[in-house]
């Protein structure tokens, strides 16, 4: 770890390769989640031989989900005879043994049913003698809810309001930012002030107001007082596809196109815009390699923070304390210490491609995620090192970690996959053709108030934006 001045930051630090560019990344190919251990035979040119082995792992994990699946429903099918026959006995009902009958033949299937997929998947396994794959039952059930459509490209960013406003907010390269009801899935508000891709979207912590970051080198704070009481218009569960869907947006929804105050300074697009604690500053990052500290009052420049190598791609602030990091296309991230006079930045060299983002946990602990495959989890009391290093098979985009430590990991691969804060996986989202994305997820945002449908949503360059119920199998 480096402590310096700002002043002190050495912006000609030691030239690094080109890394492509984050915002206009490929999506990755690569399907599944197994875990490979004879790399050097799949990193062999042998085309044939690992097109053999990809369908064979497909087909390993796909009869490994549709065990859980069934299982998990002859599950519930027991348990709702069980609780009829404790029903039953306590009233002194007759013909529980026909009941309790038909339990023990379920429960029998299970078992008879569980063990002939067990033997097909392992007949499969077989044939891939050379690899080892594990599979753990997911500690969470995930479904989806909601979904949000209305952005006629690719949606960069969600957020999620304070606590107490049931709303999300969605920034899009079609140039716009809407504001939505998380329950009713109607677009309440449109944001049309930008003139190129809204890269952002942040809702001020105390009053309505939300910060946007664009592409035309510009953040916008505005008005975000929204009308509860729009018309329905077309209803969000009506099966619509392609082009049709950019019609299912409500006509009727307030426009907004001036802001209560833009912010300047950068020669670059801003990736990305924060509130600081208290909400009385501001910082954003840029492609012109800069961060820079805004007054929210007066919109002036009050620090510009120099140092990375090459375009920073997302920056996040501390919930309580007055630190920010911002990741960079030059595999670090930096953090700023606001809290005394003279600002001061340690850098942190732990990726080895792109960070895409970092975000601060309630634990005091930072996650970084990168087009390196990885996400890694630091302690702020000690950043030598990461405490937890989460290996994935795809590029990952913007995360989110919730009020209980899950982190929200989306990839380039159109998966999204839970995990906690010591490495251990979670969860996984469905993802098929009626469920998930099918393009890059780019983002993810926890609502840690539980009053609310969805409480993690997702967004992507499929255009849509989905809300998720996650809840953990243990309080079910």
């Amino acid at each position: 770890m480096i402590t310096m001045s700002v002043s002190q930051v050495n912006s000609a630090n030691k030239p690094l390769k080109g890394k492509r560019n984050s915002m206009n990344r490929p999506q990755s190919t690569i399907e599944g989640d197994i875990y490979i251990t004879y790399k050097n035979e799949l990193d062999s040119d042998q085309p044939n031989y690992r097109t053999k082995l990809h369908t064979l792992f497909k087909q390993i994990e796909k009869e490994f989900d549709l065990i859980y699946q069934e299982n998990q429903n002859l599950r519930e099918k027991v348990d709702l005879l069980n609780e009829k026959l404790e029903t039953n006995d306590k009233q002194g009902y007759e013909g529980i043994d026909i009941d309790n009958n038909l339990s023990k033949a379920i429960t029998k299937k299970l078992s008879s049913t569980s063990s002939q997929k067990l033997k097909t998947a392992h007949k499969l396994k077989a044939q891939t003698s050379k690899i080892v794959s594990s599979f753990k039952a997911p500690q969470f059930s995930c479904g989806l809810v909601k979904e949000y459509i209305g952005h006629k490209d690719g949606v960069w960013e969600v957020s999620v309001a304070r606590p107490g406003q049931p709303l999300i907010g969605t920034a899009s390269a079609d140039h716009s930012a809407f504001i939505w009801s998380i329950d009713s899935s109607r677009c309440l508000l449109q944001y049309h002030g930008h003139n190129g891709s809204v890269n952002s979207i942040r809702f001020h912590p105390l009053k309505d107001l939300v910060l946007t970051a664009s592409g035309d080198c510009s953040a916008h704070i505005w008005q975000a007082v929204v009308n509860w009481d729009v018309p329905k218009g077309h209803s969000s569960e009506e099966e619509l596809d392609g082009e049709e869907c950019d019609d299912r947006t409500d006509s009727r929804a307030a426009t907004l196109r001036t802001p209560v105050c833009e912010l300047s300074g950068h020669t670059g697009a801003i990736s990305a815009a924060d509130w600081l604690v208290g909400a009385e500053q501001i910082i954003t990052a840029g492609w012109d390699r800069l961060g820079i500290l805004h007054d929210v009052d007066t919109g002036a420049t009050l620090n510009t923070l120099t140092g990375h190598d090459l375009e920073l791609t997302h920056t996040a602030t501390h919930p309580s304390q007055k630190l920010a990091v911002t990741s960079s296309r030059d595999t670090t991230f930096r953090l700023w210490d606001f809290r005394e006079t003279v600002h001061s930045v340690s850098v942190f060299q732990g990726h080895t491609e792109s960070v895409t983002s970092a975000v601060f946990t309630r634990e005091d602990k930072v996650v970084s995620s990168s087009d390196d495959r990885t996400v890694k989890v630091w302690d702020l009391r000690n950043m030598r090192s990461p405490v937890a290093t989460i290996r994935a098979d795809s590029p990952v985009n913007r995360l989110s970690v919730s009020s209980h430590g899950i982190i929200a990991i989306p990839h380039d691969n159109r998966h999204v996959r839970l995990f906690d804060l010591t490495g251990q996986r979670l969860a996984r989202l469905p993802r098929s053709s009626r469920q998930g994305h099918n393009r890059m997820v780019a983002c993810v945002a926890w609502a840690d108030d539980n009053l609310y449908s969805a409480n993690l949503f997702t967004c992507g360059f499929d255009r849509r934006v989905l809300g998720w119920s996650v809840q953990s199998l243990k309080d079910q």
